[in-house]
């Protein structure tokens, strides 16, 4: 049921989860207070959605990527990485975890992040296809209404350091970010959020 009255209608979603077995939720549990300090691996009334690019250019490679658990090649630690949502470039929406499930896919921001991902190498790509971005902001203004998440608050990837809700207890780790959807795209990206 949604946290907003008004919330947007829910997009159509194609359910593709990947596995999330108990070893998996004790793992993000570790993860979670190693990087946070929170005993849980739930995802607790979300304050942040964060935008993704999968730096490849097919559904199936982001998802065995993300099914795999493999400790990822940056951080060396597990659970691997995923997120809560993948866009192909069809312009399908594909749910990938639950979303009481905390996901790892930006460092300082998964203990209250939802990760949507966009299938691609470059945001242009992502701009260019209109389907696309029709199901990206379709999905974000969704995921909006039912938590409540302001428009502000719907960040790239790059933009995780300026974020109020990063933090980080790992001290190597509190000025790492990825280069995906930079402010020069988010910009354009909120601005066609809030014009509806």
């Amino acid at each position: 049921m949604p946290l907003v009255a008004d919330a947007p209608p829910r997009p159509a979603i194609v359910q593709d989860p990947i596995p999330y077995p108990s070893s998996r939720v004790g793992e993000m549990r570790a993860y979670a207070v190693r990087h946070y300090g929170l005993h849980r691996a739930r995802l607790v009334a979300p304050k942040v959605i964060v935008e993704h690019l999968t730096a490849n250019t097919s559904f199936s490679a982001t998802f065995n990527t993300f099914a795999s658990d493999a400790p990822d090649p940056e951080l060396h630690e597990r659970p691997g990485t995923c997120s809560h949502f993948v866009l192909d470039q069809q312009g399908t929406i594909h749910q990938l975890v639950s979303l009481k499930w905390m996901c790892r896919h930006t460092v300082g921001l998964n203990w209250t992040a939802i990760g949507i991902e966009h299938v691609g190498t470059a945001e242009a790509g992502v701009f260019g296809n209109v389907r696309m971005l029709r199901a990206s902001l379709r999905l974000t203004r969704w995921l909006q209404g039912r938590y409540g998440i302001a428009t502000k608050n719907v960040i790239g990837h790059n933009e995780s350091l300026s974020s109020p809700y990063h933090q980080e207890r790992v001290v190597r780790l509190r000025t790492q970010t990825h280069a995906d959807f930079p402010r020069r795209w988010m910009v354009r990206y909120r601005r066609e959020l809030a014009a509806g």
